[in-house]
């Protein structure tokens, strides 16, 4: 077995699945493989990823190209909505990586670990998955869970990218006239692309700087307080991100 990080101790349920055929591809780049997928899984509420976050405590890829990865998060009771998405997008990017036999994704030392391992396993859904479990029945899917943290991740990101303009002297009507196009590039904005993507809203270089959870413009009057919430909510993930590290690390004596 190659090793992505030190030993972990595994749940008793796993998540595992059927993907492509196996190839010849070693482990040790398969390994590598799956590293980059679960760098596109990410935290909703915190809108980083679980590999930085490290949020993964094991990654390995054995000699005939299964794929185990146990995922750790900062406390026993963090919230099962977000870890049964962590817990399933991390199957599905693995899922994807080419060259591995099988996928085996579990999280360990959680409450719901349990219930939510076998969820996505059966890919039976949230509301099924704690359906007579211990943790609690769930009264509806987390579609719309998903597109409010990225709402608000797109908020956080236009922070992230008007701040710096305004600090350089770009005044609010400036601001208000702005196309994406005329933003410097920056990983903050190709991540505020990213998010605007994903919920349907034009991204391109021709599309407003500054628009609405749901794309559209926010003229110079509603300006003032668009970015005051969009503050708000970058000073929120910042926040929640400290304390999710610091809880992590006592934890897990990182």
């Amino acid at each position: 077995m190659i090793a992505g990080t030190g030993p972990a101790r595994l749940s008793a349920c796993c998540v595992s699945g059927s993907v492509s055929q196996a190839s010849s591809t070693p482990p040790t780049t398969l390994v590598d493989g799956v590293w980059e997928a679960l760098r596109t899984v990410r935290d909703p509420e915190l809108d980083n990823d679980v590999v930085s976050l490290d949020f993964v405590a094991d990654c390995s890829v054995t000699e005939d190209g299964i794929a185990h990865v146990r995922l750790r998060l900062p406390t026993y009771f963090c919230a099962p909505n977000f870890a049964f998405l962590m817990v399933a997008d991390a199957w599905d990017a693995v899922s994807q990586v080419d060259g591995l036999a099988d996928v085996d994704v579990a999280l360990i030392d959680h409450f719901a670990s349990d219930a939510i391992n076998a969820g996505v396993a059966a890919r039976a859904g949230f509301v099924h998955s704690m359906a007579g479990s211990e943790v609690g029945e769930a009264v509806e899917e987390l579609h719309e869970l998903r597109r409010s943290f990225t709402e608000r991740a797109m908020m956080a990101g236009t922070d992230l990218v008007v701040r710096p303009l305004m600090r350089a002297g770009a005044t609010p009507e400036q601001v208000a006239g702005m196309t994406l196009g005329d933003a410097p590039d920056s990983a903050d904005l190709r991540r505020l692309r990213a998010r605007r993507s994903e919920l349907g809203i034009p991204a391109d270089d021709d599309a407003p700087l500054v628009v609405d959870p749901v794309g559209r413009t926010v003229g110079l009057e509603a300006l003032p307080l668009h970015l005051r919430k969009a503050r708000s909510y970058q000073v929120g993930v910042d926040a929640n991100t400290s304390i999710c590290r610091g809880q992590l690390a006592a934890r897990y004596g990182l």
